[in-house]
């Protein structure tokens, strides 16, 4: 297990590299996007015409490949302050259902991203602004990431139930 759990680990590093990366990118269409509206360094263009639409598919494909690597790094968002006024064996039992209703949570996204993935693939579906894409190409990525998400809550779940009985100590609004 602790191997896998490395070989994860090592992927969801890379996903959030890649995360990163493509922040870069979008701040430089935007940075472009800007300069060349203001600035008429190409005669006749003024702005790239589809720099909207492509920072807004970048900044939701950014959220979903970094947040398996932010859960896995206990960065992800947490509201504890109940399970810190618990006492510890109550709280970790409290992150216990948790973890598995974060479970029921990411499968059914899965289930229902990847069957509107499919129908929209099979259908056709077309996204038409100022770039024309198949619309799946948008879909596709949600029940990905929520599957990594999904067997990163399973070693979370892991770790819970092999260490110490009290809630966790990663992520705590409160000490």
């Amino acid at each position: 297990m602790q191997r896998l759990s490395a070989a994860y680990d090592r992927l969801l590093a890379g996903l959030a590299l890649l995360a990163s990366l493509l922040l870069g990118a979008m701040m430089l269409i935007i940075c472009a996007d800007v300069l060349l509206r203001n600035v008429a360094l190409i005669p006749g263009m003024r702005g790239i015409e589809w720099s909207n639409e492509v920072s807004e598919a970048l900044l939701y494909l950014i959220t979903l490949l970094a947040a398996p690597w932010l859960l896995r790094q206990g960065q992800h968002i947490r509201v504890d302050l109940l399970l810190r006024a618990l006492p510890r064996r109550v709280a970790w039992q409290g992150e216990i259902v948790a973890d598995v209703l974060a479970f029921g949570c990411c499968v059914a996204l899965v289930w229902y991203g990847a069957r509107a993935t499919w129908a929209s693939y099979a259908a056709g579906s077309t996204t038409i602004k100022t770039l024309i894409t198949p619309e799946w190409w948008s879909l596709v990525p949600l029940p990905l990431a929520f599957a990594l998400l999904a067997v990163e809550v399973v070693f979370r779940m892991q770790r819970l139930l092999t260490g110490e009985r009290a809630p966790r100590d990663d992520a705590v609004s409160a000490s």
